[in-house]
């Protein structure tokens, strides 16, 4: 079966299981899903859903974000972690959204990657879910899902990405994203992955080579 056979396969089967899926962020407006996203790394999206419940309403634009106080800013968001340098991306990127782009978020990927703490992995998950256009968010459940499934031989969150756009027709690949984050959390876990309950399993490089083991 050939790559692109397989992705096909793997596009069927995750859309009858998470045909209405989106992103579990919680965001009104889209900087806030920039800046939740920012929160998020190393951190679960429902921690990060506590603590901007309290944020966005501390502050609720782009000016109050570039006019915090620091020490404020970083008790607040303290519980996701790493809040010293967090906090201060925050400030950086409210700052530059107002003054280098009108306070519009960039809507293309070379601008968002200039905003202070900003890799493509966030980039691509504004470009899908805020502006609709093509996307590949390469989080750590699509890095290893893809890869199990033999989608792609790579760790690199970049060389992922340049594979599965060679995979995925584009105006579904941020939706797919999402869905293999949700099953990652469902089915295909880091550990202990549900592969004899798995509707994937009979295309699956990883189900496989483990019964070819066993």
């Amino acid at each position: 079966m050939t790559k692109q056979e397989t992705a096909d396969l793997a596009i069927k089967e995750l859309e009858k299981l998470y045909p209405d899926i989106d992103c579990t962020l919680t965001y009104q407006k889209p900087y806030e899903l920039m800046f939740a996203a920012r929160l998020a790394a190393q951190c679960t999206d429902a921690r990060v859903n506590i603590v901007t419940k309290t944020l966005f309403v501390k502050y609720p634009d782009l000016q109050s974000f570039a006019n915090a106080d620091i020490e404020e800013l970083e008790q607040i968001i303290k519980p996701c972690g790493f809040y010293h340098t967090k906090a201060k991306s925050l400030k950086e990127m409210a700052r530059q959204i107002i003054d280098d782009f009108g306070g519009e978020l960039p809507d293309n990927m070379d601008d968002l990657l200039k905003l202070h703490g900003i890799g493509r992995k966030t980039a691509n998950l504004v470009m899908g879910d805020i502006y609709r256009k093509p996307a590949v968010v390469t989080d750590t459940h699509c890095i290893r899902i893809t890869g199990r499934l033999g989608l792609t031989e790579n760790k690199e969150p970049s060389k992922v990405e340049k594979d599965l756009r060679g995979l995925l027709p584009p105006e579904i690949s941020s939706h797919f994203c999402h869905q293999t984050v949700q099953f990652g959390r469902d089915i295909c876990k880091a550990r202990n992955p549900k592969c004899t309950e798995c509707t994937l399993n009979y295309f699956c490089k990883y189900y496989s080579d483990m019964q070819k083991r066993s």
